[in-house]
């Protein structure tokens, strides 16, 4: 669609409107032209948002559990988690409620691509940005997902050791790190390029 955009704003209007000798205008030529090619791109986003729902629906899975079993259970006579107070275990909250929303939001983002149908315009921008808006909630999600997890063991195992909390802290964060370095790497490449494609000059060499 941008190259026949960047055409558009050099021809004269008159030739937009032209037909050839089967009366056919050129957006419907380019149109017939690119058939095969808008379904093979929608079939990959399709894909691409499959595969990120199902991943978005196992966070949602597990953050919704974690968030009632607790770390360090609940007291028997009141029903309370019995960290409640703890700044940790707040933050354990905080991060797991944070998951589930954003997994949440990314998962029906998701959904939507799968169920709706795409024009050629669409891949211009509007198809583009919704997966782009998808993955950074699911990757949203998935750090603040292990930021629950860190945060729990940090709490269960500093109580037990407190001699040694500030190594265990250290130790967890960098531990829980390694799968958001390797997230970011593994879908960089996949977010420049939904970017570049969206806002890069068609005819700049």
């Amino acid at each position: 669609m941008k190259p026949l955009q960047a055409v558009e704003k050099v021809l004269h209007p008159k030739f937009k409107e032209a037909e050839n000798d089967d009366g056919k205008k050129p957006y419907e030529i380019f149109t017939e032209n690119h058939e095969e090619l808008v379904k093979a791109g929608e079939k990959w986003a399709k894909d691409t948002a499959t595969s990120y729902t199902i991943v978005g629906t196992l966070i949602i899975t597990i953050m919704f559990a974690a968030a009632f079993t607790v770390p360090g259970g609940n007291d028997q006579s009141s029903g309370l988690p019995i960290f409640l107070h703890g700044e940790v275990f707040t933050t354990f909250l905080i991060a797991d409620a944070l998951s589930l929303f954003a997994s949440a939001t990314s998962v029906l983002i998701f959904i939507g691509i799968l169920t709706s149908r795409y024009a050629e315009k669409d891949f211009l921008k509007s198809l583009p940005w919704t997966l782009l808006f998808g993955l950074l909630f699911l990757f949203l999600s998935v750090c603040c997902m292990i930021v629950a997890f860190c945060a729990a063991i940090i709490d269960m195992i500093s109580r037990g050791y407190p001699n040694h909390k500030w190594s265990i802290v250290v130790l967890i964060m960098l531990l829980g790190s390694i799968p958001i370095i390797v997230l970011v790497l593994s879908q960089l490449r996949l977010m420049k390029e939904i970017i570049h494609s969206t806002w890069k000059n068609p005819i700049s060499t």
